[in-house]
């Protein structure tokens, strides 16, 4: 079983979520990884596919060529 807990920073950590993964896990062997969450723009730029998307798309808008999308 694999589950991701998201959080705002380590002072979210509560004995409540450790409760959650006692009462999940039971008394299963676990690893726990702990990682600082990229923000939206590093993970985006972190692919040099992604970033010359980005690049291209930020130049254009700087020179006025901008694309509607309707969804």
């Amino acid at each position: 079983m694999y589950t991701t807990y998201h959080l705002s920073s380590a002072q979210d950590i509560t004995p409540d979520i450790i409760d959650a993964i006692k009462a999940t896990f039971k008394s299963k062997p676990i690893t726990i990884t702990v990682e600082e969450e990229l923000d939206a723009t590093t993970y985006l730029m972190s692919s040099a596919v992604n970033k010359a998307r980005l690049d291209k798309s930020i130049e254009q808008a700087k020179n006025g060529e901008l694309i509607e999308v309707k969804i």
